[in-house]
């Protein structure tokens, strides 16, 4: 296997203590201000901004640099529409059916959430993005990815970063099973639907819920 090339590293910016600081707060406090929400306005987005979006996720660390992610970008109203047709479906299911254990429809409960999934229509964005087990080429043969999963849910946090820094607000949403997405999407079969990210403006009287995250002290543990 031939060795990469390396480049010096001429992109790093170390800032004095005090800018850094500075700029790990500030980030902090813009990131305090993102919220999932599911309330969207049917507002237009730029499809420039997305692409840029996209772009910075791109950019995530993963196993071995194989970018093991697609992104199917979804503005058509009628493919909006068949994916919450088909997602309710299996939401129905999952909240009505018997699929979801009452445990975990008890941690759901608070957030009053439920089989009916009308954002998947009206936000102007669905980004559903798939994990690619393997690349496929087009002789035919089959090149393993790694750290697959690893790799797509970095890159998935950078986009929700990404969005919420341009300016608009996104919902994780993850029918189960997905497996449809593939058909519905034309995607192969080396691609796991992964999650759709509804991105969007919110609505004016959007609502979300009053909920905390957790302190310092109880999400990391320092060894000094």
């Amino acid at each position: 296997m031939p060795i990469a090339d390396f480049v010096p590293l001429e992109t790093f910016r170390e800032l004095p203590e005090d800018d850094m600081r500075h700029a790990a707060r500030e980030f902090l406090e813009t990131m305090r201000r993102r919220r999932t929400v599911r309330d969207f306005s049917d507002r237009a987005v730029p499809r420039a901004v997305i692409e840029d979006c996209l772009l910075a996720a791109g950019t995530a660390p993963n196993g071995a640099n194989r970018q093991p992610w697609q992104f199917v970008v979804v503005g058509d109203p009628g493919i909006k529409s068949q994916v919450r047709r088909a997602a309710e479906v299996e939401e129905r299911d999952f909240y009505t059916g018997g699929k979801a254990p009452q445990e975990w429809l008890d941690a759901l409960e608070h957030l009053g959430t439920d089989e009916h999934k009308p954002f998947l229509e009206r936000a102007p964005w669905l980004i559903v993005i798939f994990a690619e087990s393997y690349e496929r080429a087009e002789d035919g043969s089959k090149t393993k990815n790694y750290y697959v999963t690893e790799s797509v849910g970095i890159a998935t946090g950078m986009l929700i970063t990404a969005l919420h820094h341009a300016g608009l607000v996104t919902l994780t949403h993850t029918p189960s099973p997905m497996k449809f997405l593939n058909g519905l999407l034309g995607r192969p079969d080396n691609e796991r639907p992964f999650l759709v990210l509804v991105t969007g403006y919110p609505e004016e009287d959007a609502m979300v819920p009053d909920i905390t995250k957790k302190p310092i002290e109880d999400i990391a543990v320092f060894i000094e």
